[in-house]
């Protein structure tokens, strides 16, 4: 991007941000990028929130499930799924209760320690996924749809060195 076109990029991300905020101007460019990660995130959220209820499951749901078919066929036990989770979990033991009554995660006692039970995508909570990728997908794609590949691979990076330093 020229220098004027960064500019004027700029000058369009704050006026959406002003817009969406109702507000003028912002104490500092940190303060700015906050707000704008904060309503980037919820706004995504929100379009993850709307999909996920249309399939009957909540988001936190929706992300133990494709955490547990990264591991598939194997499993993870609690703990593991717990650290891997977008949003932490308050009680990850109730949420893998919900996902076992609905029959999309089996769990059984592990093979080398008996005390941690490992949890298990089943064939169903495959076929769920696959089932609402296309939506996810779409919609995903439409929000992001004014953002180049380019644009995307340095969101990415951007937001890595905001949570990189806080694993």
């Amino acid at each position: 991007m020229t220098g004027a076109a960064a500019v004027a990029y700029k000058r369009k991300m704050t006026e959406a941000l002003s817009r969406r905020l109702k507000q003028d101007e912002f104490a500092s460019p940190a303060q700015e990028a906050l707000l704008s990660v904060l309503v980037a995130a919820a706004t995504l959220n929100d379009l993850m929130d709307r999909v996920c209820a249309e399939h009957k499951i909540t988001r936190a749901q929706y992300n133990v499930l494709r955490i547990l078919r990264g591991a598939y066929p194997n499993g993870h036990p609690r703990c593991e799924i717990a650290c891997r989770m977008i949003d932490r979990a308050s009680d990850i033991t109730r949420l893998l209760d919900r996902l076992e009554t609905r029959r999309l995660v089996r769990r059984r006692r592990g093979s080398e320690d008996q005390r941690q039970t490992v949890t298990f995508i089943t064939a169903k909570g495959l076929r769920l996924l696959e089932s609402m990728e296309p939506q996810v997908d779409s919609e995903v794609a439409s929000v992001l749809s004014g953002l180049s590949d380019e644009d995307c691979r340095e969101l990415g990076r951007l937001c890595a060195a905001i949570f990189g330093g806080n694993d």
